[in-house]
């Protein structure tokens, strides 16, 4: 099979493609002839050398894929050949077939082209889990999305939209507002304009939950705005390693939990459980229409270091898809 080969350390014009052997499978795992694949910013981090895969994981770059089953080993649950799927990977999506635990599918929406969906696994999840299984975001509620154009960021104003909640969002230009202000966002924030603490507390008020992929000197911004007993989830450090010198009297007036999540390392029993509540909750919502997937430009594999290159200079609103 072909895949897309890369050079640890090296820019993104290092990415090109080669040749490997068909995954083999273990028992409980479907193999994926891949239509299309997400490309994320982890990817780009794994080709700097700066986020390895797990262990025992593929080293082939690539965490969400749309496809169809080509074969299967063992019980597969409701899987057979042909069935058209989405789904997440812990590595080996820049690949024509790849192996993934059939309990990290999802079937392609009714009406919903396989390109479109290999757009939803990795942004959406990592929403929905960052914002409602650890942010516990209420009903109703206010939830602050900085990066708020980025593919994560679409996936948690839709999510939080379809809960009635009140959703503020920080990016860098008008372009972006706009397409946030399009999935629902209520208050928009050119950060590069106006301080986003400011802008937040004079217009809704105090937040429940902050979702936050920038870090940097937002923190105690942060803190200024989120209610009491109020939580940040860290997704990203797109400003740096280090952040603000902590508040701690501030963080501790406002009770505040400060959580730092990631999903590509979590256990598959863990990853299973949040595909069955999110395919429970939100899934049918693609049918209906409710819910879209923010597709920025599909590229096709061989040229897939444009991609890369598009994300390290943050021009990208939504989702950039591999093609082969």
């Amino acid at each position: 099979m072909k895949y897309i080969d890369f050079t640890e350390g090296q820019g993104p014009e290092s990415l090109h493609v080669s040749a490997a052997a068909i995954p083999q499978l273990k028992p409980g795992q479907v193999l994926v002839k891949v239509a299309a694949f997400g490309v994320n910013r982890a990817d780009t981090l794994q080709r700097q050398g700066k986020y390895p895969p797990p262990p025992g994981e593929s080293s082939i770059l690539g965490l969400e894929v749309s496809g169809t089953v080509e074969d299967y080993q063992g019980d597969c649950g409701v899987w057979r050949q042909g069935d058209e799927v989405f789904g997440l990977v812990a590595g080996g999506g820049y690949a024509e077939y790849v192996a993934v635990d059939y309990r990290h599918l999802m079937p392609v929406p009714a009406g919903m082209s396989l390109i479109d969906a290999a757009g939803i696994a990795e942004v959406f999840l990592t929403a929905f889990q960052s914002v409602f299984s650890i942010g516990e975001l209420p009903q109703g509620g206010k939830v602050l999305v900085h990066a708020g154009a980025s593919g994560v960021g679409l996936a948690a104003t839709q999510l939080a939209a379809q809960r009635r909640c009140q959703i503020a969002v920080t990016a860098s230009s008008e372009d972006k507002l706009a397409i946030c202000k399009a999935q629902g966002a209520n208050l928009l924030i050119n950060y590069k304009q106006q301080d986003f603490a400011e802008r937040v507390k004079a217009e809704i008020g105090e937040v429940d939950v902050i979702l936050d992929m920038v870090g940097g000197n937002y923190l105690n911004r942060n803190l200024k705005v989120l209610k009491r007993d109020g939580r940040m989830v860290y997704l990203a450090m797109m400003a740096g390693r280090y952040a603000d010198n902590l508040d701690m009297a501030l963080l501790l007036a406002k009770r505040a939990s400060i959580i730092g999540s990631t999903l590509r390392n979590r256990d598959d029993l863990y990853k299973a459980n949040l595909i069955s509540a999110f395919s429970q909750q939100f899934l049918p919502d693609f049918v209906s229409g409710k819910l879209r997937v923010n597709l920025d430009s599909c590229i096709a594999a061989e040229q897939i270091g444009e991609a890369h290159r598009r994300l390290e200079a943050n021009q990208s609103a939504g989702k950039l898809l591999g093609v082969w």
